[in-house]
């Protein structure tokens, strides 16, 4: 079922540069800000802390008894949004480390089916893995409680139980934040008025004017991006926009995602042909600097240019990139796209210039954007599985041949653009039924 709205971000800009003395005072609450993530990464992003993570009050009662906020002089606007990100930072990684080892535990042949469910039961039930990293015993709702007696009768949970631990020990890495590059800030720490916004800051009952380039006011949690070098501020806001759907957006198609041409339909229309010449210069030019850069690394001022003139790069490509999905969707008038899901790129090849390319690659920018203008237009994005779908013909099924560009089946000798072959596949797949959910 579609959503009647989506989350998306505006942004907001100062329209007058900010004076030396305003922004210093910004940069103090980022600073505390950081520090106050800091320390709760270090405190509770451990294998220990697992069970004080949900709900996340106790975290929060511990850190108004810690005396941290008092010591910073924070006030508690900012206090408490930096403890509720970082908790929220802590709890992304552990889907990652639980991801991790979940890929291992599916790898391991030494494992059987039911040695395998009985370690995944484990990492799905918070309360049960906590147990286990914490030499425990595990107690769990009565449904799940019966569920986890019923896995353990059937395998060696001593063995199974250390290799979770040994596991976890090994791949779970406290989260950590070297940057103070802004903070969030509650409806209580701003005010807009005066063709701008009113900030909160460290001083008591005083705040800092930012005029704005633009009018709008919002009354919701925000962001503050801080550029110092360039006396400017960003805001970041969530809102929630309603979601537009196209009567005339009624085709069904299938595509693929290329790293030279960005976008081919089963219809053999292309899309970003240019991405690929992009994206070399693009790998050409951060191979070269950063060989200048490396032997040069202790000078931070050649860093900081680096870094500023690769950022003005990646954002032009990211707006070629959004200018011909835009085209794409024009176009073509999709109500519904079957769209294969890939592995991670592969690295692993012998030429070192080609390796550098793939890692350049913008293919997770280019899947997320599209999602995003599916998702404002009421368009479905459904992902088939994706092994074998560049081999396998589109016309009888078997496997064929790549070449310059071609795919070539041996069978039926169909002959055909190789990524309008894969754009087939992933359609004829989606109608098949061969989804992913």
């Amino acid at each position: 079922m579609q959503k009647d709205t989506i989350c998306k971000t505006v942004r907001q800009y100062n329209k007058e540069p900010i004076s030396e003395e305003d922004m210093k005072k910004l940069q103090e609450i980022a600073d505390d800000y950081s520090k106050v993530k800091n320390y709760v990464y270090q405190r509770y992003g451990g294998i220990g802390a697992l069970s004080k993570l949900y709900p996340g009050y106790t975290i929060q009662n511990e850190m108004t008894a810690s005396g941290l906020r008092e010591q910073l002089d924070l006030p508690s606007v900012y206090f408490y949004l930096a403890v509720f990100d970082a908790i929220k930072d802590i709890k992304s990684q552990w889907t990652k480390t639980k991801a991790k080892v979940l890929a291992r535990i599916n790898k391991n042949e030494g494992f059987n089916e039911k040695e395998k469910h009985y370690l995944r039961f484990l990492l799905k039930t918070d309360k049960a893995m906590d147990a286990i990293l914490q030499y425990g015993i595990v107690i769990l709702p009565e449904s799940l409680q019966k569920q986890y007696y019923s896995l353990l009768g059937k395998v060696d949970s001593k063995k199974l139980d250390q290799y979770l631990r040994r596991q976890i020990r090994w791949v779970h890495l406290k989260p950590h934040t070297g940057r103070a590059e802004g903070f969030s800030i509650g409806e209580r720490a701003y005010r807009y008025a005066d063709g701008g916004i009113y900030l909160s800051i460290k001083e008591k009952r005083k705040r800092i004017f930012v005029a704005l380039t633009d009018k709008n006011q919002y009354n919701r949690q925000l962001y503050v991006k801080l550029y110092p070098k360039q006396h400017r501020i960003e805001l970041k806001v969530p809102i929630d926009v309603k979601v537009k759907k196209n009567p005339y957006y009624n085709n069904e198609l299938g595509v693929a995602i290329g790293m030279v041409s960005m976008l081919t339909t089963d219809k053999g229309h292309v899309y970003g042909e240019k991405l690929g010449e992009y994206q070399k210069g693009f790998s050409e030019w951060v191979q070269v600097q950063t060989s200048r850069y490396y032997p040069n690394r202790e000078t931070g001022t050649e860093r900081k240019k680096y870094q500023a003139k690769k950022h003005r790069i990646e954002e032009q490509i990211h707006s070629y990139i959004n200018q011909e999905l835009n085209c794409f969707l024009r176009k073509e008038q999709p109500k519904k796209i079957y769209m294969a899901k890939l592995p991670k790129a592969n690295v692993s090849g012998s030429i070192k210039q080609v390796n550098f390319s793939v890692t350049m690659w913008q293919r997770g920018y280019i899947r997320k954007r599209l999602r995003q203008k599916c998702e404002e237009q009421s368009i479905q994005i459904v992902e088939v599985f994706g092994k074998g779908i560049s081999k396998e013909c589109s016309k009888c099924g078997k496997e064929g041949k790549k070449k310059e560009g071609k795919f070539i089946c041996p069978f039926c000798g169909h002959c055909i653009a190789e990524k309008t072959n894969t754009a087939c596949n992933a359609k004829k797949r989606g109608e098949e039924g061969q989804i992913v959910k």
